[in-house]
C-alpha cells in the first residue's frame, strides 16, 4: 500500500475532517482514505470509456456496427425477456 503525506494542511482543514471521522465513526486516516478513494473514483469514472465504447471498439471491423449507449448514471433495471 502507498503513503502519502500531507504537508501545510491549514489547522481548520484538519479539524473539519477530524470532526467528520467522528460523526462516521472513523479515525482521521480512515476518513481521509474514503474521501481520497471516493475521489480518485470518481476522476476515474470520468476519463475511462464506458463499457460501450470499449465493446464497439473491441468489436470493430469484425462486422458489428452497432452502437452502444453510455449509461452512466442510469438506473440498473433487470433484463427483461419475451415470454
Amino acid at each position: 500500500m502507498a503513503q502519502l503525506l500531507v504537508r501545510n494542511l491549514d489547522d481548520g482543514v484538519k479539524e473539519r475532517l477530524r470532526r467528520l471521522a467522528e460523526r462516521h465513526g472513523r479515525s482521521l486516516e480512515q476518513e481521509v482514505r474514503e474521501i481520497l478513494t471516493g475521489a480518485a473514483a470518481q476522476l476515474r469514472d470520468a476519463t475511462e470509456p464506458g463499457i460501450g465504447t470499449r465493446i464497439t471498439s473491441l468489436f470493430a471491423g469484425r462486422g458489428l456496427d452497432t452502437e452502444f449507449p453510455e449509461l452512466r448514471g442510469q438506473p440498473v433495471r433487470p433484463a427483461e425477456f419475451d415470454p
